[in-house]
This record gives C-alpha cells, sequence and structure tokens, in this order.
C-alpha cells in the first residue's frame, strides 16, 4: 500500500507524538505503508516544520528539521511528478498531492484539508483522514 501524505499530517505528528496523526507516522515506521514524496512535498514539510509558531511548539531546530527531512527522503519513495494537475482551485498549492499520488501510484492520501478531503477520491486515490486511514489499517489488519 502507497500513501502520500499532507503536511498537516507531518506537522500535527511532529506537534502531538501520542496523537492520530502520529499514529499514522508510526505505521509507516511499522512498515505499514510506503510513503510517496515528491520534492515540492518535502520542501512544503520543511517549511512548515520550520515556522515560528510550529518550531516552538515542536522544540526542533532547522538542523533537526533537515534531519527529519532527509530520513523522509531516503526512507520514502521519492517521485517527480510528470503532469501539472488544476483540480482544487480554493487551493491550488494543494494539487502538488495529487500530482505526486498519480506519479507514484499511491493509493491513499491522508491529509486534513478541507479541499483534499471534499475531493474524496481522484482517478482512483482514495483520500482519507487519518482517523479514515488508520480504521482502515485496522480492518485490513483483522482480515489477515
Amino acid at each position: 500500500m502507497k500513501l502520500v501524505l499532507d503536511t498537516n499530517i507531518i506537522v500535527s505528528a511532529s506537534l502531538s507524538p501520542a496523537g492520530l496523526r502520529s499514529h499514522v507516522i508510526d505505521a509507516w515506521h511499522n512498515q505499514q505503508f510506503e510513503l510517496v514524496v515528491s520534492d515540492p512535498i518535502l520542501a512544503e514539510y520543511q517549511q512548515a516544520l520550520n515556522y515560528r509558531d510550529v518550531a516552538s511548539r515542536h522544540h526542533l531546530n532547522p538542523g533537526q528539521v533537515a534531519e527529519i527531512i532527509a530520513n523522509l527522503k531516503q526512507f520514502a519513495i521519492v517521485v517527480q511528478p510528470t503532469e501539472t494537475l488544476h483540480i482544487i482551485s480554493d487551493d491550488p498549492d494543494d494539487d502538488k498531492f495529487l500530482e505526486c499520488a498519480l506519479a507514484g501510484g499511491a493509493d491513499y492520501i491522508v491529509s486534513a484539508d478541507a479541499h483534499l478531503l471534499a475531493l474524496e477520491e481522484h482517478r482512483g486515490i482514495q483520500i482519507l483522514s487519518a482517523g479514515e486511514f488508520l480504521t482502515l489499517l485496522r480492518q485490513e489488519g483483522e482480515q489477515t
């Protein structure tokens, strides 16, 4: 199973290590899915984790954030999207998650973004909240 994680999942996981969105990251660490990223997504992760108000809460310095991004790049599947989409007119910056998912053959995008969640799916890629994805993982685990 392949996933693209929206930036809000990464940021929330850094702010609340015991929270629901952190469980999604834990599932990746436990090899329950493959993470698919692109360079624009990694850049957005890094920028968001370095926002002053975010950094003041997770207490990571820019070097530590850079190390997290380097680890993501090393252990995730990094793709170069070849298709430019114009799907989310209210927030065109969110299109990069769809582009990445298509390029990487992802099954799901996990997000807390209302614009992405409103789509529900795009070209067979389901867009789920962290809770919905964790429920799906639990159900699949029960079936095996």
